[in-house]
């Protein structure tokens, strides 16, 4: 069986995580014996790891406040959009008059009352903006 060059090298991230099964780990070098151009590549790319990139030691309590950022956010995210709907809704409140078996006429509130319902649907319009904003923060970034 022939496995071609592109095939060991999607599997290489496993073998030096050190994550490779033993049959894997056995394919990959016995690929790295027949190709010397390849291993020279992964043996400077070994030592160079080992020498030059200390590894960053981050604080344990990190991965606890991430997790409780990305709670808040999410928490934040959901009633603003709560909200925005309840806003929405409420600033297209509209009227209709009903007269001898049929729709005689029909408008948003808005139009006869816009010191009410202008503000509110400003506010929607504010927490549409605050939800999208959330959700951009809540993206990850690859």
């Amino acid at each position: 069986m022939t496995v071609s060059r592109d095939v060991i090298l999607d599997l290489l991230p496993l073998y030096l995580a050190g994550e490779a099964s033993a049959a894997t780990r056995s394919l990959v070098e016995q690929y790295l014996s027949q190709d010397e151009t390849l291993a020279v590549q992964l043996r400077l790319h070994a030592a160079g790891a080992a020498l030059g990139a200390e590894r960053i030691e981050l604080p344990p309590e990190l991965e606890l406040r991430s997790l409780g950022r990305t709670r808040r956010l999410l928490r934040w995210q959901r009633q603003l959009f709560g909200v925005a709907i309840g806003l929405s809704v409420l600033s297209l409140t509209s009227k209709l008059t009903v007269g001898e078996n049929r729709i005689t006429s029909f408008h948003f509130l808005i139009r006869d009352y816009p010191e009410v319902f202008g503000p509110i649907a400003l506010a929607a319009i504010i927490c549409w903006i605050a939800y999208v904003g959330a959700a951009k923060k809540l993206r990850t970034r690859v």
